[in-house]
């Protein structure tokens, strides 16, 4: 699949830096922080699959994103970039360094862990399938209609983001039917050989208020990610560089640099 993407710093020398958004969220999301990257660096910024610009297709799998991502790498003459990618993003980026480690320079998590997580998000995706779409007169209109099911600002915002409107009224942009019935799939980590592991440079970064990385997780993470570190953004949830931008890119900075 021919993912849509945008590049910042195209010029810059050096390994790339390769963005994966999460559920629900698109390029954009990653803007911000990808200019600021842009300045030393190049950033390649991708709409997975059923998100954002790109294609959508029933196959929901991070063995298809991960492949998707292969792809666009391919495409851009890429041989190796640091990835990072936040939660659903994140569990692509992990798969495809399990996958194609020798394609991944270092690798960054943001708040996941390669683990299967129940009864998350299934409200927020039936809430958003449910908008009545032909009712809706404006952005700010179907942030009312919303605010019933979906009572978090910040979440409604998020989620407003991928509504567009066109000739034929307001649609949703994401492919939100295919990610609802693949959401145990999405919500899931693969199986994978006893053997996989990925030795690379690795950093798992979590938001202080967030619970989407327990202490729990931590032996699945070292089996998987044996050079792994974990560090702690204060005052962040689960939506960390958005929450906490300065905090999130003086991390990052520090992990690409180091």
């Amino acid at each position: 699949m021919e993912l849509y993407y945008r590049q910042f710093g195209e010029s810059r020398d050096g390994v790339p830096v390769l963005l994966l958004h999460g559920l629900l969220g698109s390029l954009v999301n990653w803007q911000r922080i990808a200019r600021k990257l842009a300045e030393t660096r190049r950033v390649i910024v991708p709409d997975l699959r059923n998100h954002g610009r790109s294609p959508h297709d029933p196959d929901v799998s991070y063995e298809a994103m991960a492949a998707d991502v292969l792809a666009l790498l391919d495409e851009l003459a890429v041989p190796r970039s640091v990835v990072i990618g936040h939660s659903m993003g994140g569990k692509t980026a992990m798969v495809l360094a399990l996958r194609h480690p020798s394609r991944v320079e270092r690798l960054g998590v943001v708040d996941i862990a390669p683990v299967t997580y129940s009864g998350r998000l299934a409200m927020l995706l039936d809430a958003l399938l449910a908008l009545p779409l032909e009712q809706v007169t404006s952005r700010a209109h179907a942030d009312e209609l919303l605010a019933p099911s979906v009572v978090d600002k910040a979440v409604r915002d998020h989620m407003l983001q991928n509504l567009q409107h066109g000739d034929d009224g307001w649609r949703w942009r994401n492919n939100l039917q295919a990610l609802r019935d693949g959401l145990d799939i999405i919500s899931a980590f693969p199986e994978l050989p006893e053997d996989a592991g990925y030795a690379g440079r690795t950093l798992f970064i979590r938001g202080e208020r967030s619970n989407y990385i327990e202490p729990e997780h931590l032996p699945r993470i070292r089996q998987l990610f044996p050079s792994a570190e974990m560090t702690v953004i204060p005052g962040a949830g689960h939506w960390v560089y958005a929450e906490q931008p300065q905090a999130f890119l003086s991390v990052l900075e520090g992990f690409l640099q180091s």
